[in-house]
């Protein structure tokens, strides 16, 4: 008996002593992930992730594409264009704070109309263009390349007509964000009756959302409202899951996996504006329809790309820039082989 008591005594000193090794342990393993002193390269850690930037299309992307490509390839001047304020009148917000629906529907639309071949001029944000006229209108401005401060120089001179008008701007609103339009599930669950028997759930749910889009393209001039668009788009959301429960040697397991997605909100909003983009700018260039991607003309001319449109300031397009844009390694340190062989 008295062999059994020590036993015993050493087997609970054993377990006393487990649990500062096990914290010990972990807290080791902890200091090795994160430290309170920074490394060499000044970090505390090295954020995860190494997925390249990639081009951000739509279904329509291509199509506005090719627009401006048949465009330009048959000699069709754009009109100029302006973007205002396309804002979100769908007043939904998140649990957590901020507003569900992008704010940026602007800036997607001048970017649709950039890769559809676009002249635009810039009305959205003009607070620099307008700080630099107020300096120049006051002599403070120089375009000299070395200017030194205190010397005077010749000043920026102010000309009447030097800002080009749009002839067209672009208005309108996300007008529609509509959840839970359908939804459907389906789940099973079965098992043994005794306690220890293997039970286990399958199932699956898929819900049904969408957004709508209202823009119109008014002539500058007049005011008048030569085009308006409505579109919505059906957005769709994925959920699967499966478990199983056992008891082993009075142990219980349980084991539950999952898998969901949702359809990007702010992608399908997007997809909208370039659609509707792309009916305007058909109607503005005359293009017969969908058609116009299989002339061959475009082609000798095709150097517009699905991330926008460029200003060609350098004869370089043919290595870079335009196309070149959509390739997700390039200009990348691990990926394009220029950078890893050091040629900068």
């Amino acid at each position: 008996m008295a062999l059994i008591d020590l036993q015993t005594r050493a087997a609970a000193r054993r377990r006393k002593l487990a649990l500062p090794v096990l914290a010990v342990a972990a807290s080791l393993t902890l200091s090795g992930c994160v430290t309170p002193v920074a490394g060499p390269k000044g970090l505390y850690a090295t954020p995860i992730g190494n997925a390249p930037v990639t081009p951000n299309p739509t279904p329509y992307s291509a199509a506005l594409v090719c627009l401006g490509d048949y465009a330009r390839a048959h000699n069709m001047p754009s009109p100029r264009i302006a973007v205002g304020r396309i804002s979100d009148y769908t007043g939904k917000d998140e649990p957590d704070g901020g507003r569900k629906v992008t704010q940026g529907a602007s800036l997607m639309a001048i970017s649709a109309l950039a890769k559809s071949g676009a002249r635009l001029v810039e009305r959205y944000d003009t607070s620099v263009s307008e700080l630099e006229l107020k300096y120049a209108n006051n002599k403070l401005i120089t375009d000299e390349p070395n200017a030194k401060p205190g010397t005077p120089l010749p000043y920026r001179k102010i000309t009447a007509g030097q800002v080009p008008g749009s002839d067209f701007y672009l208005v309108g609103g996300i007008t529609e964000l509509n959840y839970n339009i359908k939804s459907s599930g389906a789940s099973i669950s079965g098992g043994g009756l005794n306690t220890a028997d293997l039970k286990g759930d399958i199932g699956g749910n898929l819900y049904v959302m969408n957004v709508g889009l209202d823009l119109r393209l008014v002539e500058t001039r007049t005011l008048e409202v030569v085009d308006v668009v409505s579109f919505q788009k059906q957005i769709i959301a994925k959920q699967v899951s499966a478990g199983v429960f056992k008891i082993l040697n009075n142990n219980g397991f349980d084991v539950e996996l999952g898998q969901g997605g949702l359809e990007p909100i702010q992608l399908a909003v997007r997809a909208v504006i370039e659609r509707s983009t792309l009916e305007m700018m058909a109607n503005l260039y005359g293009a017969p329809g969908p058609q116009v991607c299989l002339d061959p003309r475009r082609d000798a001319l095709a150097t517009s790309s699905v991330t926008g449109n460029y200003y060609p300031a350098y004869g370089n397009t043919g290595s870079n820039n335009g196309r070149t844009r959509e390739d997700p390694s390039r200009w990348h340190d691990g990926r394009d082989d220029d950078m890893r062989r050091g040629r900068y």
